[in-house]
């Protein structure tokens, strides 16, 4: 199955073709939102339930969009959805439950690319143009990979967050508040020179996945 588009996916404001973009919100919107109800599904099943839960549970993909976050999937690719509040003094081990609760996004991430590439595959042999899957495969697979940054609020932050003893709740304060800014000043800074120094490693890891999944 060919697609007609690069993946990673970056929108290109000199050429941008309305099926491809069309394609990428209806990806973001439905990869921000499986992103953050994993997390709020994990938090909840280790142990932070939460009566109610609405701010949690609605499946409504604007309302977990990130300011921060979704500049970056517009700029780079990838990015966050609104951070899920976790209350860790509920949970048995605080840190390793934190870290998995994060890391349940780009787990569900990597499972949604894999339904959405068996769809793909099952709509190419009735001869249908799977568009929209490819671009969901694409934009899933490298929010995934994307997440192995060690910078909050992606998933490779919370294990560095996880790892920085309690005596130092001020530097992981400023870690946490800091993170989005820095990833998107990075993500500006790769838009503007043409170059990003982790992007030379991930990109090739998304396009191998991607790969794999498509077939």
């Amino acid at each position: 199955m060919m697609v007609s588009w690069p993946v990673p996916f970056i929108l290109n404001p000199g050429n941008l073709a309305v099926d491809a973009v069309v394609s990428f919100i209806v990806a973001v919107l439905l990869t921000v939102t499986i992103t953050a109800e994993a997390q709020a599904y994990a938090a909840t099943f280790l142990g932070d339930a939460r009566v109610g839960a609405k701010d949690r549970f609605h499946f409504i993909a604007f309302l977990h969009l990130d300011l921060w976050g979704t500049l970056c999937y517009l700029a780079g690719g990838f990015g966050w959805p609104r951070t899920i509040e976790i209350d860790s003094s509920k949970f048995k081990h605080p840190r390793l439950y934190t870290f998995l609760t994060r890391l349940a996004g780009p787990v569900a991430n990597l499972l949604l690319a894999s339904i959405a590439g068996s769809i793909a595959a099952m709509m190419k042999i009735v001869d249908y143009n799977p568009r929209v899957f490819l671009m969901l495969v694409g934009v899933n697979i490298t929010t995934a990979v994307f997440n192995l940054i060690p910078i909050p609020p992606l998933a490779g932050g919370a294990l560095i967050t996880a790892l920085i003893p309690t005596t130092a709740e001020e530097i992981k304060r400023w870690f946490n508040l800091l993170g989005p800014y820095i990833i998107v000043a990075v993500v500006m800074f790769e838009r503007i020179k043409g170059e990003l120094p982790f992007r030379g490693y991930l990109d090739p890891l998304v396009m191998a996945v991607f790969n794999y999944i498509k077939g």
